[in-house]
């Protein structure tokens, strides 16, 4: 018997998702367990596997389309099942937003009246039709104008009434007109852009990101820390057995121990109340292709600088191909966001609420310092911390960057 397999709701916060591309293909075979497609959130792009057995017989959206969570996705069933039935009777149960909502009266277009001219027939009078201002052109023209980067005012329909189609996008050569420019006149260059459709987590990016700097009053923080027994420190750790341990790890067992000596830090602000957490769950921020994801290091001050580097490593290297579950990206109560193997020596981030803070970890610059009344080479380190003013105070954050920076510039104090 034919299953219906609907859009999921892969994340508490996800209302839509979108078919980043199908795996799979009407007619396919389908065993438990396969990934049908990958399906794109508001937080990431997931592999959506399959509960059901049985031939894929219907797949409802394309590659790039988007509908509501519950909205139908596909059917598995027998092969040679009909299925007409089932889709009209789901169409019929759970209309579609687009069919739900109000649509645009089409406008008339206003035709001139046939003229006669001499010595031609019937046949060859054809009437003029008046552009009114609106486009009209099929789905898939659109999207694929899109894609190019064509303006469809530019393009001229040859469907019916004017309608723009799939060929006329196809066939559309910009057309280039020349002015009377004076012959002393140098052209420089043309002008040139190219567009790309947000995605889900772009979007949701876009939206947690302004809640945060425009809802919580930032500040920040920054000291510089003094690296050189840290180096030296990493060194001697890493000669133990088993042991593998960044400068990244180090930073992430430090925030976590400081947070437990100062929870303010650790704290949530809601509208109605302020949460102080004496769990510490250290969210690291990773870059993936879409944009930026926070996978979550549950009871970080519980773990060892090894254990952490470990889960760190294994969470970066699954979100960038798209294994990452929403799970592993919730419960964060502070979050850590390093830039510096890529040269940045001091940066500020926006905070990620509902926490209260948010540290920034640059490059270890070597330079000269002053140690003993003398000047030295020395190598050392700027981490900024933002707080929202409404948990997190002056004093409380300056305390919390001190306690930081003893336990990174002595590891050995987090060794036990």
């Amino acid at each position: 018997m034919a299953e219906i397999i609907t859009m999921p709701r892969l994340s508490d916060t996800m209302t839509e998702g979108v078919v980043a591309q199908w795996l799979k293909k009407v007619g396919d075979k389908i065993s438990e367990g396969d990934i049908l497609a990958e399906i794109e959130t508001d937080k990431a792009t997931m592999e959506f596997e399959s509960f059901s057995e049985g031939t894929l017989l219907y797949i409802g959206l394309k590659d790039g389309e988007g509908a509501p969570v519950d909205s139908l996705l596909a059917i598995i069933g027998n092969e040679g099942e009909d299925i007409d039935t089932i889709i009209k009777d789901f169409n019929v149960e759970a209309p579609s937003v687009e069919n739900t909502s109000k649509k645009e009266e089409p406008k008339t277009v206003a035709i001139e009246p046939v003229k006669k001219v001499a010595g031609a027939t019937e046949a060859t009078q054809i009437p003029a039709i008046v552009n009114t201002g609106r486009i009209i052109a099929s789905p898939l023209a659109k999207k694929m104008a899109s894609e190019k980067g064509i303006s469809l005012t530019a393009v001229t329909g040859t469907g019916e009434n004017g309608r723009i189609v799939k060929s006329d996008v196809e066939n559309y050569v910009p057309v280039v007109t020349t002015a009377n420019i004076s012959s002393s006149s140098i052209s420089l260059g043309e002008e040139s852009f190219e567009e790309t459709t947000n995605s889900q987590m772009r979007k949701a990016i876009a939206r947690r990101l302004a809640e945060s700097k425009f809802t919580a009053p930032h500040y920040y923080l920054m000291i510089e820390i003094d690296m050189d027994n840290a180096i030296n420190s990493r060194i001697a750790i890493n000669e133990l057995p088993d042991t593998k341990v960044s400068f990244n790890d180090i930073v992430v067992k430090a925030s976590a121990m400081a947070l437990k000596k100062h929870p303010k830090v650790n704290s949530q602000w809601f509208e109605d109340r302020t949460r102080i957490n004496h769990h510490v769950n250290i969210g690291v921020a990773v870059a993936v292709e879409d944009g930026l994801v926070v996978p979550v290091i549950p009871f970080t001050d519980q773990k060892s600088m090894t254990q952490i580097g470990t889960q760190v490593k294994d969470m970066a290297t699954r979100a960038k191909s798209k294994k990452l579950t929403p799970a592993e990206m919730d419960g964060s109560t502070f979050t850590v966001s390093n830039l510096g193997m890529f040269g940045i020596s001091e940066f500020t981030s926006i905070i990620n609420q509902p926490n209260s803070a948010i540290l920034s970890v640059g490059a270890i610059i070597q330079k000269p310092v002053v140690k003993n009344g003398e000047i030295v080479v020395g190598n050392t380190m700027k981490v900024t911390l933002a707080c929202d003013h409404r948990t997190v105070d002056g004093a409380t954050g300056s305390a919390f960057l001190q306690t930081l920076k003893q336990f990174i510039e002595n590891p050995v104090t987090m060794l036990a």
